[in-house]
């Protein structure tokens, strides 16, 4: 200790230069913080600017066509014919396939011959009662059996358009104008039943662009809304289209969520290039507005049911509060609280 005191008496002058360097450097620190320092450099800003937005609503669609069958025989049967293959385009009411029609034709045959003698019989108790009907003397047992009569001849004409009629269905034809997409059976030769040979034809003159939304978005969805889509068979090229349709039912998504399916309509295209399956990525356009005021959408803050933004007054961060309008993935619409040209706070800076 001893030692210490005369060292501070022997360099005096020193000591004091050192308490005053000291003193200098506690002053500086105390004016950084004070006068120096800015709170808000610990944050990044941006400014308050006007901006052209868009919301939309993002979903995957698959090409469709809108006027689509899938045909099927009435009866099984042995398959005799097939009149097209997978690729063709057929005209409205022309023959695609057709089943064996000796069996039906036999029994068509049968039916017109019980037909003409149940009409002969028809005839022949008529003529016994022409002179009883002639004399008004027409008992209720006379009326019966000319009742039966009758009932029995409409009956066989019944059998005999049956006949007929699946005579003419075993020919199908195609009911629309359009591609043949699928063929279960394209074979003749074979044993079908309706459930396995069906043909499914449809118009590449009406196609659209089928999407389900999810049930959060469902209720922004209008028709005649714009669509963007992109394919994926076409990646550098968008196709604009409008709602045409939205589903009163719902549907499960693959994750078990819940969507409604919605139709696009697509543009004419005389080239067929949207064909049945095709995937892409819809956008449907909700709302845009032009040369709006707007903050991007981490800049607005929620606090007991309301939205406030912080803004930057000199060094000091003041919270306002906002009212918000029309909102994209990136920004927010701001109708009320602040102007163009504030500074707002949009979150700390990370450290390095």
């Amino acid at each position: 200790m001893g030692k210490i005191i005369a060292f501070f008496k022997k360099h005096k002058k020193l000591s004091f230069i050192s308490l005053g360097l000291i003193g200098v450097l506690l002053l500086f620190i105390t004016l950084k913080k004070t006068v120096f320092y800015n709170p808000v450099a610990a944050y990044e800003t941006t400014q308050v600017k006007k901006y052209d937005l868009t919301e939309t609503v993002m979903a995957s669609g698959v090409i469709r066509s809108k006027n689509q069958v899938d045909l099927k025989f009435q009866t099984s049967g042995l398959l005799s014919w097939v009149g097209v293959k997978e690729g063709d385009y057929v005209k409205k009411w022309q023959a695609i396939a057709s089943l064996d029609k000796r069996e039906l034709q036999k029994k068509l045959e049968k039916e017109m011959l019980d037909y003409m003698n149940e009409r002969w019989d028809f005839e022949q108790i008529h003529d016994d009662y022409q002179e009883t009907k002639e004399r008004y003397l027409v008992t209720d047992e006379i009326k019966r059996i000319l009742e039966k009569a009758q009932f029995d001849l409409d009956s066989v004409v019944l059998d005999y358009e049956i006949a007929d009629l699946t005579v003419k269905l075993a020919t199908l034809t195609s009911p629309i104008e359009g591609i043949v997409t699928n063929i279960d059976t394209p074979v003749a030769g074979v044993n079908i039943t309706p459930a396995t040979a069906v043909f499914t034809i449809a118009d590449p003159n009406q196609m659209k662009c089928v999407t389900n939304i999810d049930e959060v978005d469902i209720g922004k969805i209008r028709l005649g809304q714009k669509a963007e889509i992109i394919l994926d068979a076409y990646p550098e090229e968008t196709i604009e289209g409008k709602i045409d349709k939205i589903s009163f039912s719902s549907v499960k998504t693959t994750g078990g969520g819940t969507a409604y399916p919605v139709e696009i309509s697509l543009p004419q295209d005389d080239n067929f290039k949207f064909k049945v399956g095709m995937n892409g990525d819809v956008e449907i356009i909700i709302d845009s507005k032009e040369d709006i005021l707007a903050v991007p959408i981490e800049a607005i803050k929620e606090k007991d049911d309301k939205s406030y933004v912080q803004i930057v007054e000199g060094k000091k961060i003041k919270d306002i509060e906002v009212e918000t309008g029309l909102e994209t993935d990136t920004k927010t619409e701001i109708t009320k609280g602040i102007e163009e040209g504030q500074t707002i706070i949009l979150r700390k800076k990370t450290k390095k």
